[in-house]
């Protein structure tokens, strides 16, 4: 089977075409188990947006910089966020933005700008961060064989409507950037222990025009359109707080 053929045009079909920025989500075991897959679908996306592109993918380490162990180094701590970050982390042209727990990765022609500043914010998805900036540059967020569930973007839109379930206490964190200077900082932290994500639900507030859906080999994706997700996830929350969640029964 020639995958890099099949995930190409997969890709096609959900309309990726040069110069996007798109920040990935992904699930590698929906996708399916074959060789090189994390550097086929790499390779075959960077192809695709082009030189004018960029591809960008969460690098969450929230897992093993906690409050116990309240350290950051952009150039060691891992993602915890699937297997397919980890690899896209590890690349040496991969360029980290400076967080604690919810850092991104990226490479191409627009990372200075959706990356820098990420070290600004004192929460994890201010307005400075890159899950509130794609949308300010037409870009795109893709579900690679993961449920809609998995979009951080969704708490850049909660940090600006600060619903009653989103932030908790500050965090004092040591980070290690790239030139290994070492500082701390303090973030407030989200807490979402009561209450139960449901971002699939954005689907409901959705026109089919605002997305595009397609099988990349066996797993099912999305591309959406992240200003106008910015745009009506917005007015919704405005509307209803907790729309987007359920508190957990006791």
């Amino acid at each position: 089977m020639d995958y890099r053929q099949r995930i190409y045009e997969g890709f096609i079909a959900l309309r990726i075409v040069n110069g996007d920025s798109i920040l990935v989500h992904s699930s590698l075991n929906a996708i399916g188990k074959f060789d090189n897959r994390c550097q086929i679908i790499i390779d075959t996306l960077l192809e695709l947006l082009g030189s004018s592109g960029t591809l960008l993918m969460p690098a969450l380490s929230y897992k093993s910089v906690t409050t116990e162990n309240p350290l950051f180094d952009v150039a060691k701590s891992p993602s915890c966020v699937g297997g397919l970050t980890e690899y896209f982390r590890l690349l040496p042209e991969s360029v980290r933005s400076l967080h604690p727990t919810h850092s991104v990765c990226g490479i191409g022609a627009k990372i200075t700008f959706l990356l820098d500043q990420h070290i600004e914010d004192d929460t994890p998805c201010g307005l400075n961060s890159p899950f509130s900036k794609l949308k300010d540059i037409g870009g795109k967020i893709l579900f690679l064989g993961c449920s809609l569930r998995s979009n951080t973007s969704m708490h850049a839109i909660e940090e600006l409507c600060n619903p009653e379930y989103l932030f908790n206490s500050y965090v004092e964190y040591t980070i290690i950037d790239y030139s290994k200077k070492k500082y701390k900082k303090k973030y407030l932290s989200h807490d979402f222990t009561e209450y139960t994500q449901h971002y699939d639900r954005v689907l409901d507030i959705l026109d089919e025009v605002d997305y595009s859906f397609a099988k990349v080999l066996n797993a099912n994706c999305y591309l959406l359109d992240a200003a106008i997700l910015y745009k009506k996830v917005y007015s919704k929350l405005k509307r209803n707080s907790l729309f987007f969640v359920e508190k957990i029964e006791e």
